[in-house]
This record gives structure tokens, C-alpha cells and sequence, in this order.
């Protein structure tokens, strides 16, 4: 059996938001659905039975259960739709694409959409654990004066909630934290940081005054357009920022972090022949990805560095190298993480240190986020996948032929890289 070839052929998302701001009372569920809606609109979906719908969140309610699914069934899709959650830290949206074209190229559906949201305003609160199994224990209790005996236990103390921490539990370390590791290990410079955040912001508000994103967003809840993105920053605002995860030595400051961010987006995947019938222009093929992971307790500068394996393997089976493409979108958690990425690719002596006996070699960096990114945009971790696919795929369609390259990092020391073409 020859696999088909996978067409993405529509995107939609809603404009991201820095957390408690805009959409503080919206859960995952609202944004979801939302960006789901936008997208049925768009492409006249209304009715349509399609074959899987596949994506999810990074933090989650306990009563999310089936979140993709509950979307749909909020949406003016076919009821008949399945769907299905899907979580891989900040790759979840990668992995969701990957999950449907797998399906749309082995001929299992012909069409699919795959999605990812996130908040970081409406987090789940949990009990803790004294209290959680004081409270399971009267549960169990067959008795009243049982019951009362385990409540009794209860301390005010035990009644404080506790939010979720973005630290990685095998270190405890934050991602920030991990990354101004990296940062001094690579001998990446605050100011090498500093302007390479400011030209993300600088060439993501050229691309809303040009209308790229016009035909991109469904506006939610007031809100047009991402608002972390800053027109009037500047080197100076930037080099007044204090560090904000190591306070003495570091580097890394909110100016070249991504923010906590609230959004959703999704994709539209298709056979050529589904895209076809339905009169949709295909915008680009997905046609390699690559999935990686690495080692980061001991050497605690790698956590967001698996693209290095990533990439090197998605190129090797493609037959191509790093210099073939004519956009490069790299999502930027922390501009250290981005420029330690390129620095490792060009460098025969440190690609070596990953066990790989060659450079990848250097790229244009006119062609890299040459509309800004998630430094810019903000940074909902399972939505970000969905907002790069969706960019690239506009700018080879916009091209008319061509390849592009994504690379994504994602907590737990793994990442991703994808291949579209025109």
C-alpha cells in the first residue's frame, strides 16, 4: 500500500492572551470550541461528518475528561464525529497533526482536525495530600461516628489549595530555570536574547499590519488580536528587565520568555481527493515528521534540546538537508533556547556532544519566524503546534511551492520537527 499524501487545508485559532487577562473566566472547553467553531464557519463545515477530531490540553480539570470530544459535541460538526485527547507537553499540537495525517494517509479517515488549548489563568486547584486522603478515608467509612473521626483530623492548614507548579518533577527545576542552565552553557548573551526577542515582536506586528493574520482568527471574548505582542519595546526597555529565574547571574528575563498564555487553534487535515470535493485549495502537504526525546536530569542544559535529534533524523530520511527550505519556524519558549539550538546545528564539535558525527550547518535567519512567534504571540502550550503548522503552511501557499522546516520543544526533555511542502 502506497500512503496518500496529507493535505493540511484550513486553521483557525483564537487571539492568545497573557494569563488573567482577557480570557480569566474561560476554560478549556470555551476556547476549544471556540477556535472549532471559527474554523467550521470558515470552511462551511457545518453538518460535516469527519473522521477524528484529535488534540488537548497540557493542564487540565479532572472533570475534563474526553475534552475533544465534549468540544465537538458543542460545535455544529456531525455528532457522529469521534474524538480523542491527545497530550504531549508543548508538542501537543504536533502530535495531534501527526496522530491525523497517520490515519488520512494509511486511508483510515479521509479527513480530520487536530487541535490543542490551554490555560494558564483558569488552573485547576487541588486539595492536598493529608487532606485528600483524610477526605477519601470518611468516604470509605461505614459508619457516622467514623466519618467524624477522620474530619477531625482536618487542620486549617490542610484547607489551603494547591495550584499547579511548571517545574519538571524529575529535577524541580522550572523551564526557565533549565534554560538559563543552557543559556551558560552555550555562552548565549543577554543581549544576543534581548534582540532577538525585540525583532519577534518587531516582525510579528509588520505581519498584523500586512493582514496575515487576517483570515487566521476568530475573534473571542473582546479580543482581536494576541495581546502579549509589544510594538513599542526596545533594547532599552528589554535591558531593564530583571532576570527572573536565576535573580544574581541569570539571563533570562519576561522581555526574552514566552508568557503564560490562554488560547486554543487547530488545523483542517485532508486526502487530496476530500479536499477536492470540497473545494478547498490545498495549502500545503505534510509530508515528514519527527518525534525525539533526551536526556536532561544529569546534563540539565538538554531539557528543551531533543530537535537536535529530531531534526537530524527527519533530515537523514527525507534526503534533505538543513539548508533546503525556504522558511524555518522554531518555537521560541526562550529566545536562549532558540539561539542555543542554531548555535549546536552549525557546529561540527558540539553536534559531537550529541553523538552525531556532523553539522546540520547554518540557515538564513531572514527566513526563520519571519512572523515573529511565541516570544510575540504568547505561549499556550498545546495550542502553539496548531499556530505554527497553520503560519507555515499560509506562507508556502502564499509562495506557491516550496518546503518548510518546524522544530518544537516541549518540557520532559522531548520535542519535535516537521517537514511541510508545496
Amino acid at each position: 500500500m502506497i500512503p496518500r499524501k496529507v493535505a493540511i487545508v484550513g486553521y483557525n485559532r483564537i487571539p492568545f492572551a497573557r494569563n488573567n487577562t482577557a480570557y480569566t473566566e474561560a476554560g478549556n472547553k470555551d476556547m476549544m470550541t471556540a477556535a472549532l467553531n471559527g474554523l467550521i464557519e470558515r470552511y462551511q463545515l457545518k453538518g460535516e461528518l469527519l473522521g477524528e477530531v484529535a488534540g488537548g490540553a497540557v493542564i487540565k480539570h479532572s472533570w475534563e475528561i474526553n475534552l475533544l470530544r465534549e468540544c465537538v459535541m458543542s460545535t455544529s460538526l456531525d455528532p457522529n464525529t469521534a474524538a480523542c485527547d491527545i497530550q504531549q507537553a508543548c508538542n501537543t499540537g504536533i502530535e495531534a497533526a501527526i496522530y491525523i495525517a497517520n490515519k488520512i494517509a494509511l486511508g483510515q479517515i479521509d479527513s480530520g482536525i487536530a487541535g490543542g488549548v490551554d490555560s494558564a489563568s483558569n488552573v485547576p486547584l487541588v486539595l492536598g495530600e493529608k487532606l485528600r486522603h483524610i477526605l477519601l478515608s470518611a468516604r470509605r467509612a461505614k459508619t457516622f461516628g467514623a466519618r467524624l473521626k477522620q474530619f477531625s483530623k482536618i487542620r486549617l492548614k490542610d484547607l489551603s489549595p494547591i495550584a499547579p507548579m511548571n517545574i519538571e518533577p524529575r529535577t524541580g527545576l522550572s523551564m526557565g530555570g533549565h534554560t538559563e542552565i543552557t543559556a551558560k552553557y552555550y555562552n548565549i548573551s543577554r543581549e544576543a536574547q534581548d534582540q532577538y526577542s525585540l525583532e519577534s515582536h518587531q516582525k510579528m506586528a509588520k505581519a498584523y499590519d500586512n493582514g496575515f493574520f487576517d483570515d487566521m482568527l476568530t475573534p473571542f471574548l473582546g479580543l482581536e488580536k494576541d495581546n502579549n505582542l509589544r510594538r513599542d519595546t526596545s533594547l532599552e526597555k528589554l535591558a531593564k528587565l530583571k532576570p527572573a529565574f536565576d535573580k544574581v547571574n541569570g539571563t533570562l528575563t519576561a522581555g526574552n520568555s514566552s508568557p503564560l498564555t490562554d488560547g486554543a487553534s487547530c488545523i483542517l487535515l485532508a486526502s487530496e481527493d476530500w479536499a477536492k470535493a470540497h473545494n478547498l485549495p490545498i495549502l500545503a502537504y505534510l509530508t515528514h515528521a519527527e518525534v525525539a526525546a533526551i536526556e536532561y536530569i544529569e546534563h540539565k542544559q538538554n531539557l528543551l534540546l531533543s530537535p537536535v535529534y529530531a531534526a537530524d533524523r527527519m533530515l537523514t530520511k527525507a534526503g534533505l538537508t538543513l539548508q533546503d527550505f525556504d522558511f524555518y519556524e522554531i518555537h521560541e519558549a526562550f529566545a536562549a533556547q532558540v539561539l542555543a539550538i542554531l548555535k549546536i546545528w552549525e557546529s561540527p564539535e558540539l553536534m559531537k556532544t550529541f553523538g552525531i558525527d556532523h553539522a546540520l550547518g547554518s540557515i538564513d535567519k531572514a527566513r526563520l519566524n519571519v512572523n515573529g512567534s511565541s516570544l510575540a504571540g504568547g505561549h499556550p502550550f498545546a495550542a502553539t503546534g496548531g499556530r505554527i503548522l497553520a503560519v507555515m503552511a499560509k506562507l508556502l501557499h502564499e509562495k506557491g511551492s516550496g518546503r518548510g522546516f518546524i522544530s518544537v520543544c516541549a518540557a520532559g526533555g522531548q520535542g519535535a520537527t516537521v517537514i511541510l511542502e508545496k
